[in-house]
């Protein structure tokens, strides 16, 4: 995985989440089938690809916990976040924070050396496994979003398949990447596998 990559993955969910239609849906209502609205889902995201980046900063990271940056939640049962975004900027303005957060985890990706580590729960990581870490999240809070404003979304076979190699070896390979990477995070069904109503990728660096 690389940087490039990532930013392929924020430039597509960017312009799924930025058609017309996106724009002027409600985004109030559930995303697909999380218990989180749209614009939470979101913000969500925004907060994922921000963490991730941040990992990667400390020259000394820490080895078993985040970056100590204050999380908060906005009621019980919404996510933990350090990132917001202003209700008065509207979607766009969502956008333009996913974005900005996309380039983040991207610009650290690309600079990070191959040595540096960062801490996540499922595994602590390398730059490559972060950047797959952001493309899991990206694609798929994409298709909850797509559900919840209506909207066609595929991500892209090839970076799929690599995703899948990278984080979910435990994967078959003979079945289509995409629908195969909703299987693994617990979205979609694969025939003769049962559904997964729990599921984590493996983030440890590969020899």
């Amino acid at each position: 995985m690389t940087a490039e990559d990532l930013a392929e993955g924020v430039r597509l969910v960017v312009a799924l989440l930025r058609r017309t239609e996106a724009l002027g849906a409600d985004w109030g209502r559930p995303a697909g089938s999380l218990e989180w609205s749209c614009w939470e889902t979101a913000e969500h995201l925004a907060d994922d690809l921000f963490s991730y980046a941040a990992q990667l900063g400390p020259q000394t990271p820490p080895a078993a916990t985040h970056v100590p940056f204050v999380w908060r939640r906005e009621a019980p049962g919404k996510p933990a976040n350090v990132i917001f975004a202003e209700r008065e900027g509207g979607p766009e303005g969502m956008l333009q924070v996913l974005e900005a957060c996309g380039a983040l985890h991207v610009a650290m990706v690309r600079t990070a050396s191959p040595q540096d580590r960062a801490f996540h729960v499922f595994g602590t990581t390398d730059p490559e496994g972060s950047a797959a870490m952001g493309l899991v999240e990206l694609f798929a809070h994409a298709q909850d979003l797509a559900l919840g404003l209506g909207l066609d979304w595929q991500a892209p076979a090839e970076i799929c398949t690599r995703v899948l190699t990278r984080l979910f070896p435990e994967a078959p390979t003979d079945t289509d990447p995409w629908p195969t990477l909703l299987w693994a995070t617990g979205r979609g069904d694969l025939p003769g596998r049962q559904r997964r109503t729990r599921w984590q990728w493996d983030s440890t660096p590969r020899p």
